[in-house]
């Protein structure tokens, strides 16, 4: 079955050299580009801080529920974001923005996704409120002053995993195979198994990773029907803004949230519904999206 129009100009870039043993090979230079970008990051703080104090910061990173660990946290996926451009460029000779698609679109759709989700999400929590209470994380002064930040670091955060994900692999698949089980559904599914943390999520470790691979098939499925990056990058940069800046999950990244809920992020009997909930959400959205951008082009 032939692509879109747009989804096939979105491909395009990637069919001048489809060969799986430089997609293979991508992966690997991913890998190490995460590696050597993260090592000199680290390595920059420990020559402005000192090793005491650079470790210290560092250590922050893994249990982000400080506004310093949370920013360090986002800002180490600067990393992830060289990672497909140099894959792109080293393996495939294509550059940044071929990953992304044309720029106007991109943007266009970015927008009109984030603020429709921005939209439900915002209904979803008022529902959400009904039942439970938010608890104040930071006063309201230090959020706002961090609130900018937070922001670039999060269009940073996921902007990464879209280029990685719905970029980078989901073309070379694509240019490579017709059949969406290679280019839609196994970018999903890894991204959904990167999402196992059951030191994290305990008893609902795999309830998340199913979560996570049903959002990156919907997010997969938008760029095919839009052929840009915009409306998946949208969709995920205000999913993570509500998550991570207004009410963080306890347990989870809570830094830099205004509020955090009232339980925990493994407690069962309280998240697996409002999994389930948030899954429902995501459907009416990705549904509205695909309705309105598919055909506006």
């Amino acid at each position: 079955m032939p692509f879109p129009p747009a989804f096939e100009r979105y491909v395009a870039p990637a069919r001048a050299r489809p060969a799986i043993w430089r997609l293979a090979l991508g992966v690997a230079v991913m890998l190490a580009t995460i590696l050597l970008v993260s090592a000199a990051m680290a390595g920059g703080l420990v020559v402005a801080l000192g090793r005491e104090r650079a470790g210290a910061l560092l250590r922050q990173i893994t249990e982000p529920a400080t506004p310093t660990g949370t920013l360090l946290l986002l800002a180490s996926f600067v990393a992830m974001a060289a990672a497909p451009v140099v894959a792109a460029r080293l393996l495939h000779g294509r550059g940044p923005g071929s990953l992304i698609g044309p720029g106007a679109r991109t943007v266009r759709h970015f927008a009109a996704a984030a603020g429709l989700v921005a939209a439900l999400y915002g209904l979803s929590m008022l529902l959400w409120s009904t039942g439970f209470e938010a608890e104040r994380n930071l006063a309201p002064g230090l959020w706002l002053q961090l609130l900018p930040l937070g922001l670039l670091l999060v269009l940073v955060q996921t902007g990464a995993e879209e280029a990685i994900f719905r970029g980078y692999l989901l073309q070379q698949l694509a240019a490579r195979f017709a059949h969406p089980l290679a280019w839609l559904v196994l970018p999903a599914l890894l991204f959904g198994v990167l999402h196992f943390d059951p030191l994290t999520m305990g008893a609902n470790a795999w309830a998340v990773v199913a979560s996570a691979t049903l959002f990156g098939l919907a997010a997969a499925d938008l760029v095919r029907a839009t052929g840009s990056l915009g409306a998946a990058w949208g969709l995920h940069f205000a999913n993570n803004c509500v998550a991570i800046l207004g009410v963080g999950t306890k347990g989870s990244i809570t830094g830099l949230a205004l509020y955090v809920t009232p339980y925990t992020v493994d407690e069962v009997a309280v998240t697996a519904p409002l999994i389930l909930a948030d899954l429902v959400t995501l459907a009416l959205v990705w549904a509205l999206l695909r309705w309105r951008l598919g055909r506006a082009g």
